[in-house]
């Protein structure tokens, strides 16, 4: 059996003095994060930033209790299914989940189960490139996608997706192809509740059998829950103000239990340090966003409390590199040739040029002086929280002689010989990421002047277009955990249909193997061995950087009260479930 992570370690407090202001609003919860949400589909968000919304506004059948990352509460659903209680088969493979009753959508109308086989169907059937589809589809139609490797969809999927999801009264009945042990934690935290007659009504799916394919892998803008709420969540969504990067939500006074004790929320895009700060200084917000580097601004500031310490399920940031770049119209990679003014699509196809790269970067530096001292190099794109890491693992370090051993190799010697020009992209505001470019710049341009590197930052929005588009040769972002397993590392990270390789174009079949084979494999031991194998291959072909295992702290005025941190809450410790908190 999988070896759930135990919950959260103690936290450790750091307070200013106390302050005798009071909250401007108490009504009303200000959070200033760095970047705007890409979409409020649930199908679609693949993101922190839109998933926090989403996990405010809807309700998924369970959700994680406190801090713990095993011990699972009911929401849509009534119960959360176990061998003991009879709703998990003897041979895991059925999970029968009672739905709860007197449940309604923010317009009113009752939730059936029906609506929940509906939203687990369009969550699985809706499969956008790089898109969230594989986690559920992989555990109950045994596939990671709807279409084949050419791009074809099966129209075979949606018989075998109505047969693994099935409506029995109240209930929905879902039918494995095999067993899969961390199927309740990825319900958890994906297809929340949507209302299928709504969705029709706006010209979406409606959820018959003839009409899935035109609403497969669709454009992000197309669907009707991009940039509106139908949900059964604490919050519904009041507005979503696109120009100035801000989400309203307002409490919903028709939750099924007692409604939230704050009436708003205010989701704020403010990319610059310095005006979060003052903000919160001036008490117009109440919590920011505020990463390692700037932990030191922020100690002895009046009322505000820094809330160190908390352990994550993340692996960021992560340099990743794009082996075929998309040339047509492209502005990151110059003129498009290895001419000295550019990179060809390929660039970064050349192992020795990747591991030239792996060289060229202080990993010890990085933790010493940007994160403070906190955290660990990573040894794998495993975090040390989950079994499976291998802390055993060979890792790079700073070898400016290597780098340029592997450089002069690169290419045959063209790229010593002719030199290269490419733009590095991070989202904006994002300081960690942001240092983390202009050191690779720095050590990379010292090793030959004909190496130049362009640090650019991009909003997020347009920040992921771009990645996904695969139009960035390197591209800087982190991962959080789908749901507490090293699986849910691997896959977005190694495997060719995963998220980051599927953009990348980087695909190893060994990897891939053996990334199927641990998934299936329910010995800890046997599993801990496929994963070591697999982070062997990944120091090896050095598909991207990983820099190191982090822990966060959280920023928040002292008059907030209620919050708890849970690691695999989007976006956490910066993001939060709004409803059990408020303000004094």
């Amino acid at each position: 059996m999988i070896r759930a992570f135990p919950a959260l370690l103690a936290l450790c407090l750091f307070t200013a003095p106390a302050s005798a202001a009071r909250s401007k609003n108490p009504d009303t919860l200000t959070r200033l994060g760095l970047s705007d949400a890409d979409s409020l589909d649930p199908a679609w968000s693949y993101d922190t930033f839109s998933h926090e919304v989403i996990a405010n506004v809807y309700d998924y059948l369970f959700m994680f209790e406190g801090g713990s990352v095993e011990k699972l509460i009911p929401l849509a659903a009534a119960k959360v299914p176990s061998r003991a209680n009879g709703l998990i088969s003897a041979d895991g493979k059925t999970y029968t989940i009672p739905i709860r009753a007197g449940m309604v959508f923010h317009d009113g109308t009752p939730v059936t189960a029906e609506d929940v086989r509906y939203s687990i169907l369009r969550f699985m059937l809706f499969d956008r490139d790089a898109g969230p589809s594989s986690l559920l589809l992989q555990p109950l139609v045994d596939r990671d996608s709807t279409r084949d490797s050419t791009g074809k969809i099966d129209p075979k999927v949606f018989a075998d997706a109505a047969k693994a999801v099935q409506v029995d009264g109240d209930k929905v009945v879902l039918r494995l192809p095999k067993p899969f042990a961390p199927m309740l934690t990825v319900l958890a935290s994906w297809a929340p509740v949507v209302s299928r007659k709504w969705v029709a009504e706006k010209g979406g799916w409606d959820g018959a059998e003839a009409t899935w394919q035109k609403f497969n892998n669709p454009s992000k803008t197309s669907s009707p829950l991009h940039e509106a709420v139908m949900g059964t969540g604490p919050f519904k969504l009041e507005r979503w103000d696109r120009n100035n990067k801000q989400i309203v939500l307002v409490r919903n006074d028709r939750y099924w239990r007692t409604p939230a004790k704050l009436k708003r929320v205010v989701i704020k895009a403010v990319s610059e340090f310095g005006t979060r700060k003052l903000m919160l200084q001036a008490g117009d917000a109440d919590t920011i966003t505020a990463d390692r580097p700037v932990f030191s601004q922020l100690q002895n500031v009046p009322g505000v409390e820094l809330i160190d310490d908390q352990q994550m399920l993340d692996m960021n940031p992560v340099a990743f590199f794009t082996f075929k770049i998309k040339e047509t119209g492209n502005p990151y990679i110059g003129s498009g040739k290895l001419d000295g003014e550019g990179v060809p699509p390929d660039f970064f196809s050349d192992l020795d040029l990747r591991r030239a790269f792996a060289y060229s970067f202080d990993y010890k530096g990085f933790i010493k002086d940007v994160m403070r001292g906190k955290g660990t190099q990573a040894t794998g794109c495993i975090p040390n929280t989950l079994p499976g890491h291998n802390p055993k693992q060979a890792t790079y370090s700073l070898d400016l002689k290597k780098a340029e051993e592997h450089f002069r190799k690169a290419r045959g010697g063209e790229v010593w010989e002719k030199g290269f020009r490419f733009t590095l992209s991070y989202n904006t505001g994002n300081v960690a990421r942001e240092t983390l470019c202009q050191i690779l710049k720095r050590q990379v341009e010292s090793i030959n002047p004909k190496f130049k590197i362009d640090v650019r930052p991009l909003e997020w929005p347009t920040f992921l277009d771009a990645y996904k588009g695969s139009k960035l040769p390197v591209f800087i972002i982190g991962w959080n955990a789908d749901f507490p397993d090293a699986h849910t590392f691997v896959f977005p990270m190694l495997h060719s249909r995963g998220d980051y390789p599927f953009t990348q174009r980087f695909k190893d079949e060994r990897i891939d193997k053996l990334i199927d084979q641990a998934l299936d494999e329910t010995d800890l031991a046997k599993r801990k061995d496929l994963y070591a194998k697999v982070q062997a291959l990944e120091y090896e072909l050095v598909p991207h950087l990983v820099i190191l295992d982090t822990v966060r702290f959280r920023t928040q005025r002292d008059w907030v009260k209620g919050w708890y941190h849970n690691p695999i809450f989007p976006d956490a410790p910066y993001g939060a479930y709004y409803y059990p908190i408020w303000k004094e």
